[in-house]
């Protein structure tokens, strides 16, 4: 039978460090195999768990990529609508129909009182049919009665105006009539 060699010196020291006999070898690994299999499962768990939580983000993401794009054409549209009631024909056609009419020349007073300028009267348009909301309300509910604008023309005479450098004197013109602002 075969007789284990005997190991002197450096060997033989070596050879006392490690344990002898077969069997506690096997049961000490069994516990180690164990540990092993757990990381191992426990980072394809860690590894499933992080993938998920990424998908979600992602979908996340898109849908909030999605509602960026959809209120920024609202908001373009809102903005081509702003610009279309603000162009300058939107503008005439609105005050138009709100009675407005433009302007006649203008003339100044300087702080001595004298009138720079010859005044002239606004054209006279047609009388608008401008409703106030209470007639509206009213028409609304079935009564067939239209109240006419409150717009009504200066009465008196035009004013004259002065030669430059002297004074102009006040005429006993009838006072001009408020109009009502509408929506106010």
């Amino acid at each position: 039978m075969s007789r284990k060699p005997e190991l002197k010196g450096r060997a033989a020291r070596l050879a006392r460090l490690l344990p002898t006999g077969g069997s506690r070898g096997q049961a000490a690994r069994a516990p180690f195999v164990l540990l092993v299999v757990v990381l191992l499962g426990g980072g394809l768990i860690g590894l499933l768990v992080l993938n998920s939580a990424l998908s979600e983000g992602s979908f996340q993401l898109d849908d909030l990529k999605q509602r960026t794009k959809e209120l920024t054409d609202e908001e373009q549209a809102l903005q081509r609508d702003i610009d279309a009631y603000s162009a300058p024909r939107a503008l005439q056609r609105r005050a138009r129909e709100l009675g407005m009419v433009p302007g006649g020349d203008p003339a100044f007073l300087d702080p001595d009182g004298t009138v720079k300028g010859v005044p002239s009267p606004a054209p006279a348009a047609a009388t608008p049919l401008v409703l106030a909301p209470e007639a509206l309300a009213s028409t609304s509910t079935g009564a067939s009665t239209v109240t006419p604008s409150p717009y009504s023309e200066p009465s008196g005479p035009p004013p004259t105006a002065a030669p430059s450098g002297t004074a102009a004197t006040p005429t006993t013109a009838a006072p001009p009539t408020p109009t009502p602002t509408p929506g106010r």
